[in-house]
């Protein structure tokens, strides 16, 4: 489900079992990120597939990358594998207005 940033963030706040995944490549990552943040790079299949394992299927994972393209991809792959609630950022990180916690 595409939501907007002031409803991704709210469906954070209210959600247990919340993670929030950034699917953008590690390089992307490293020059800032959403707080609190797990980084799959859905580039590399293997490394994303292997990720994901570790979520349980009923936890909300909130997803963005940078235009919300990629994210919007992961969000549904996703749900074909099962996974219940899944919330795409729309516009990604280059519209986001909160806080970006700088990995340098």
């Amino acid at each position: 489900m595409n939501l907007k940033e002031n409803q991704w963030v709210e469906s954070i706040k209210k959600s247990k079992n919340s993670k929030i995944l950034d699917v953008r490549t590690p390089e992307e990552y490293e020059c800032g990120f959403i707080e609190n943040s797990i980084n799959l790079n859905i580039y590399d299949s293997h490394i994303f597939m292997e990720g994901i394992k570790e979520f349980e299927k009923s936890d909300y994972i909130h997803i963005y990358c940078r235009s919300g393209r990629r994210s919007f991809q992961a969000c549904e792959l996703m749900k074909q594998m099962g996974f219940e609630n899944v919330f795409n950022l729309e516009y990604g990180i280059l519209d986001w207005k909160g806080n970006i916690v700088n990995a340098n």
